[in-house]
């Protein structure tokens, strides 16, 4: 299988998301990209478990995309073998009214993962300038102080907004958690086929929504949001990485890759070492147990 390099996929300067592909070969069968996905799943697992055992980062993975990107099989493979308690996902969905009465980052900032764990946010922070920038209404139902109109939602508005989710990235950065932000990059043909399969199948039906179409009509408005979003908030702290995924299969493997070779990078990272004292005595203790 070809090498998975992180910098064909990371945005470390100004991108054109009509310029980034949305499919990748990786030189091996289907077969073998799940091999291999079970193998880097299986290192991530060990590693969270070391994460936890050391105590003093937490990891944040962010997944974007438009609808039928594969966000959530990619949750489903990816995370198969970490154990249990050390992943937490959240799929955000329209705030409730408790969450509108808080800053639109308060329900963030309390799924964040504790140290020794992974987050997964399923939809982000950043639809807050996604969606709310393709349906600028949806603002005032946040009932801000100074934005009484659509008017009040002006380009200040939104550098305050990416200024902020800036900040926030920063913040939490610099206290230990480890940020991963994949925009999962698929075509408009590949999104029509996926929708067709939906209600094709019926074991797919209940994730169709006619709203969906709606939506998809107004492809052009998101890529441009995506696109200004990614060149804004994509900083060496909190990288996004562009992942082609027109195939599932080569999606999974590409993310899981990239998480395993950097956190990699973390050598302190690390199981913490027994007491001197209780170290001196393994044998000891050993025998006492054996004779118990």
């Amino acid at each position: 299988m070809k090498k998975v390099n992180i910098e064909d996929f990371k945005v470390t300067g100004p991108i054109k998301l009509d310029g980034t592909r949305n499919d990748w070969d990786l030189g091996v069968s289907e077969k073998k990209l799940e091999d291999h996905l079970e193998n880097t799943r299986k290192e991530l697992g060990k590693l969270q478990d070391k994460l936890y055992a050391h105590g003093k980062y937490g990891v944040l993975v962010c997944l974007q995309g438009m609808d039928t990107a594969g966000k959530d099989s990619l949750i489903r493979e990816v995370f198969k073998d970490f154990n249990a308690r050390g992943v937490v996902v959240h799929s955000f969905k329209t705030p409730t009214a408790l969450e509108k009465r808080h800053d639109y980052l308060w329900r963030h900032y309390i799924a964040l993962p504790e140290r020794g764990k992974f987050g997964v946010f399923n939809r982000t922070h950043y639809e807050n300038v996604l969606v709310t920038r393709v349906h600028p209404e949806y603002i005032l139902g946040e009932n801000l102080p100074n934005v009484n109109s659509l008017e009040d939602i002006d380009t200040e508005f939104w550098d305050k907004r990416f200024q902020q989710i800036n900040d926030f990235e920063k913040t939490i950065q610099q206290n230990g958690t480890i940020i991963f932000k994949f925009f999962l990059n698929i075509s408009k043909d590949e999104q029509k086929d996926r929708q067709l399969r939906r209600l094709d199948k019926p074991e797919k039906n209940w994730k169709f929504s006619p709203g969906d179409l709606d939506e998809r009509e107004l492809w052009e408005d998101y890529r441009k949001c995506y696109e200004d979003a990614i060149n804004r908030t994509s900083k060496p702290h909190a990288p996004w990485y562009i992942i082609p995924s027109d195939d599932k299969e080569t999606a999974r493997v590409i993310v899981a890759e990239i998480m395993l070779q950097e956190l990699k990078k973390y050598k302190d990272i690390k199981e913490p070492e027994l007491d001197d004292d209780i170290k001196a005595k393994i044998s000891e203790y050993r025998e006492r147990l054996k004779n118990d």
